[in-house]
């Protein structure tokens, strides 16, 4: 069985980070392995919640696997709340990176134009360095603007636009990049991703309808079942399309519950579609 680890906090009510990460990867038939950075009663968009910060448990725990002779056949981090955590996981990479496994980074630090609370510009900068060490990355727009000090257009962009990002992004160092949440020119109806491999030249798309409702955690959602369908398939274009249909489906199983939760998306109603 191949063994996957994901690096992020728990927000123990929230579906979001590792509670998403864990289930999602699991589905696929990979043992899942865990790093959590912080522990959360919820996530940040509840109005009360605790936090206890568990940096320096990182390492500890990074020095007893190397003890053990532990390998990953992926690595694939998410959140992560601050740069030491930032310089902590690039020392990690370096640790369990091998010829044969890959590592994903999703650059969680904002959306739609702003970074979220407690992150600025510096932070962009050291995660794009952190993005240097990686196989595959997947920012979306906001994201990727902080890291490559360029100007966030919402909207109105064409798709020569997307594929100068993607360039500029894999010009970081990174093999794969994946914009996220992509609406270009012509397709203003619909919502997808852009990937390029720099590697071959090859640039690959893939869009759905796109949907009236928005809910929190989507985005990791993606970034999960990506990993998960990567790490049993070597075609990361098929892998693609697999966690946006997964993500989609999980947004319309969270629609058709009238009684649904504001929080997250009913992701677990759509694991079925992973199981198969």
């Amino acid at each position: 069985m191949k063994r996957a680890l994901t690096i992020q906090d728990i927000s123990c009510v929230g579906k979001c980070s590792l509670t998403v990460a864990l289930p999602i990867i699991s589905a696929f038939g990979v043992e899942t392995s865990v790093i959590p950075t912080a522990v959360l009663s919820t996530h940040t968009a509840f109005k009360n919640f605790t936090f206890c910060d568990l940096t320096d448990e990182i390492e500890k725990i990074s020095n007893a696997w190397q003890k053990e002779n532990i390998s990953f056949d992926a690595i694939y981090t998410g959140y992560l709340g601050s740069s030491k955590q930032i310089s902590i996981i690039s020392e990690l990479f370096k640790t369990f990176k091998t010829k044969d496994n890959f590592i994903l980074v999703d650059p969680v630090m904002g959306d739609n134009g702003k970074l979220y609370s407690g992150f600025d510009q510096t932070f962009a900068d050291e995660m794009a360095l952190l993005c240097k060490n990686a196989d595959v990355i997947v920012p979306n727009l906001t994201e990727a603007s902080f890291m490559l000090h360029t100007p966030y257009i919402a909207s109105g962009y064409d798709e020569e636009y997307i594929k100068d990002l993607l360039k500029k992004l894999c010009a970081l160092g990174v093999k794969t990049a994946v914009l996220t949440g992509v609406s270009p020119k012509g397709k203003e109806n619909l919502l997808g991703v852009y990937a390029f491999n720099s590697e071959t030249g090859e640039y690959f798309s893939y869009y759905r309808e796109k949907l009236p409702e928005s809910f929190h955690g989507t985005g990791d959602v993606f970034a999960s079942s990506l990993c998960g369908a990567l790490t049993t398939s070597n075609d990361l274009y098929g892998a693609l399309k697999t966690a946006v249909d997964f993500t989609v489906l999980s947004i319309q199983k969270t629609v058709e519950n009238k009684n649904h939760n504001w929080y997250g998306v009913d992701f677990e109603s759509a694991l079925p579609y992973l199981l198969k």
